[in-house]
């Protein structure tokens, strides 16, 4: 989730008072271990990881947010750009006022989708199939910032999240004109002095799509109903100051979410307690998403607010 560079004074006060809160127990065996950083990259070129998918050889795709592209990090930490997305001359994007990518998602079949946040006709969701140029499949507002991105391929749809709007969007994974799914004051931002992101990270489980409130804190499910439409917003948790995008590390609806303006990776439980497994100490910088797969969790750090060593972290689940 960019970020203006003047929230870091408030970002600051916020961690202290995030950690604090969500301290784990004493004595109590850490769920998350063994983490260590994969990748470094360069922040002076816009290598700023703001949203991940991983393949099924082990490597991690990043999109990197402000030098638009598309990149791999194989499983030996090497780094290499898959695409990237037009040049927009004159961008106007809400927040950040730069052309970005954003959130990604992939496809059984290899092929992945990403946001384009331009405030332009260029905003919307985008298509890079193996072997071919980003593709945009789906237009979206242009005053709108399209941030965390999940498919269902089950269903054959997308759902991006826009937190300058309050919406998650729908759109077909073939491509066509986008739906505004579910809207609602608890996918809105606050009014200012909050940053201003709403509804960020967005996610598929079961028959729900789940997504964060980056101004509000909380973690919210919006159940799918038998003919797609969206059914009431439920809060499944509150308190998650600076939540980002997030990830389910098992069967159940536990989930590590990214804490991007407290540098921390916090386990949030079925009950809506949290508790921080992964902190500045493991070497996150403005933690962005989290992916798992399997026992070991991936955390791209964007150091948007740190300004300092933007990388790919690689932890253990216990």
């Amino acid at each position: 989730m960019p970020r203006l560079h003047r929230l870091a004074g408030a970002a600051t006060a916020v961690l202290t008072l995030g950690l604090i809160a969500a301290a784990p127990a004493v004595g109590q065996e850490p769920p998350v271990t063994d983490a260590h950083i994969a990748a470094h990259f360069a922040l002076a070129t816009g290598q700023t990881p703001e949203n991940i998918a991983l393949d099924s050889d082990g490597s991690a795709d990043l999109t990197f947010s402000f030098a638009r592209q598309i990149a791999r990090v194989d499983p030996d930490g090497t780094t290499r750009t898959l695409a990237t997305l037009p040049d927009v001359p004159e961008p106007s994007t809400p927040l950040v006022h730069s052309a970005i990518v954003t959130g990604i998602a992939r496809a059984h079949n290899g092929t992945l989708y990403v946001g384009f946040a331009t405030g332009t006709t260029k905003t919307g969701v985008w298509r890079l199939a193996r072997g071919q140029e980003p593709q945009q499949i789906a237009e979206l507002p242009p005053n709108g910032f399209p941030n965390g991105l999940a498919l269902d391929e089950q269903r054959g749809m997308l759902y991006a999240a826009d937190s300058v709007l309050g919406t998650v969007w729908r759109v077909p994974q073939r491509g066509g004109p986008a739906t505004a799914w579910a809207t609602g004051t608890a996918l809105d931002p606050l009014p200012a002095p909050a940053p201003g992101f709403g509804a960020n990270g967005v996610k598929i489980r079961r028959d729900a799509v789940w997504v964060s409130n980056s101004d509000r804190g909380t973690l919210l499910r919006i159940p799918v109903s038998a003919d797609g439409s969206a059914g009431p917003i439920e809060m499944r948790a509150a308190g998650l100051a600076g939540i980002d995008d997030f990830a389910f590390p098992g069967p159940g609806t536990t989930v590590l979410a990214s804490m991007d303006t407290v540098n921390a990776v916090a386990e949030v439980r079925p009950d809506g307690t949290s508790t921080t497994v992964l902190s500045a100490h493991d070497g996150l910088s403005n933690p962005t998403s989290v992916a798992v797969r399997g026992r070991t969790v991936y955390v791209p750090s964007a150091a948007y607010f740190t300004q300092r060593d933007p990388n790919l972290l690689v932890a253990r689940l216990r």
